[in-house]
């Protein structure tokens, strides 16, 4: 493999025939890609994290912001537990509260990674995000179905892990929603990539935009971070 990939980049150096290695790295890029996904699928089992949600509707001049833990059972089973919420409660209860809803019921439908059976992939070269190199891969998904997204996936070049994805819904949650787009970055630590950050701007048809921030803390242990708070009492 080693030597498979050194070949690809001096082919890449040598200007003229670029475009074919272009192709092959895509794809081998493409292949680390879903291997590094397939091996950490279940490494947030057994995790508890805490959230943190702005969400905001200018139109009607209402905010909220709510801290919540989120638990993912040894099982896969998604949960929340709200530590505090301060702000209009109709934000809570038909921006923040829904998005929460909808993730849940999300971890219970067919599958909606980011793979060839949802995706089509195509590869637009290397980049730079963040200050470190990157490869761009354009994503249109196969089916237009409930959690799939048509727009962009960012992979880190040294890891091979993702650092960003973003994009459209391809089919709106609602009737009384007309778009939602959002961005969702990545942090890799510990040769793993763990959702950092989320931003999402859904458009109303009744109180135009709506935007939300979430916020991950790095996801610990359920044990452990039951002990640490023990520790603390």
């Amino acid at each position: 493999m080693r030597i498979v990939l050194v070949a690809v980049a001096l082919a890449a150096l040598a200007g003229p025939l670029a475009a074919e290695p272009a192709i092959n790295e895509g794809a081998l890029v493409l292949d680390r890609y879903l291997t590094r996904s397939t091996a950490q699928r279940d490494h947030l089992k057994g995790t508890v994290a805490q959230v943190n949600i702005e969400a905001e509707v200018p139109r009607l001049n209402k905010k909220g912001r709510l801290s919540a833990l989120r638990h993912i059972s040894s099982l896969g089973r998604l949960t929340y537990d709200v530590l505090r919420f301060e702000g209009d409660n109709s934000v809570r209860n038909h921006v923040i509260a829904r998005y929460l809803a909808a993730e849940v019921n999300e971890t219970g439908e067919r599958s909606i990674g980011v793979t060839p059976e949802n995706y089509k992939f195509s590869y637009k070269g290397r980049r730079e995000f963040d200050g470190r190199a990157a490869y761009l891969f354009e994503l249109k998904p196969r089916a237009k179905r409930k959690g799939l997204f048509k727009g962009t996936l960012w992979i880190d070049a040294e890891t091979c892990l993702p650092v960003r994805e973003a994009g459209r819904l391809v089919k709106n949650p609602s009737v009384f929603i007309k778009r939602v787009e959002f961005t969702r970055d990545y942090r890799i630590q510990d040769g793993r990539a763990m959702v950092a950050r989320l931003e999402t701007t859904v458009q109303t048809r009744i109180a135009g935009p709506a935007y939300m921030k979430v916020h991950y803390t790095t996801p610990r242990l359920e044990a452990a971070a039951e002990a640490a708070a023990d520790n603390q009492e």
